[in-house]
């Protein structure tokens, strides 16, 4: 049965798009980033695509692209355009599918809508929790609202271990943790799939 796999981050520059590539590598899935705002030459997608080995995977084009490294509404708006949520279409694949969100879930889309506004019902939600000050409070006010909305959440922690940060998170979320990726010196197809076999197992069983 096809599945879809929505990750999100607890704040930008977390980790989420290495965290899409072992995702969709794991899972020989499908990739897909609605929303690019900056960086169009070297985006997400293509990073990704180049992360993941496997020839099963499918790389689908944004539905928007946006020229500055922004919040989403402000990129827009520079472009002059609103990002319209009716626009942005699932893929039709009958592959697994992995999306990647933009920054954290409450990023404005446009004045009255987010992230959040993207995932829908029946998506696996993965946050993606990076250690700094801050951290903890983010990602239990991430969880905690996804688990409001009736999503499944799991999640991956990013970067250095941190035990009493990623203890007390299990502990006030009880919700499976799928592992973590290391602070490696680099990221490259090979790495990927090393860590695509590490959480393949729970990855399939959400």
């Amino acid at each position: 049965m096809q599945k879809k796999y929505f990750i999100t981050g607890i704040s930008t520059e977390v980790g989420k798009t290495i965290a899409s590539a072992i995702v969709t590598e794991a899972l020989k899935a499908d990739y897909w980033k609605p929303i690019q705002a900056g960086e169009l030459d070297n985006c997400d997608t293509k990073k990704v695509e180049k992360l993941v080995s496997n020839l099963q995977s499918k790389f689908h084009p944004n539905s928007y692209a946006l020229q500055t490294s922004m919040s989403p509404h402000a990129a827009a708006e520079i472009d002059g355009i609103e990002i319209d949520l009716s626009k942005i279409s699932v893929p039709k694949t009958k592959n697994n599918l992995v999306i990647e969100g933009a920054g954290g879930l409450l990023v404005p889309l446009n004045n009255s809508e987010t992230i959040l506004d993207l995932i829908k019902s029946d998506y696996n939600v993965i946050v993606v929790s990076r250690h700094y000050l801050g951290s903890i409070n983010h990602t239990l006010l991430t969880i905690k609202l996804l688990q409001e909305k009736g999503f499944d959440v799991s999640i991956i922690f990013s970067g250095e271990e941190h035990k009493t940060t990623e203890e007390i998170i299990q502990k006030m979320t009880t919700i499976s943790v799928i592992g973590r990726i290391e602070e490696e010196p680099y990221f490259d197809s090979n790495v990927i799939l090393e860590y695509a076999e590490l959480f393949r197992e729970k990855l399939e069983k959400l």
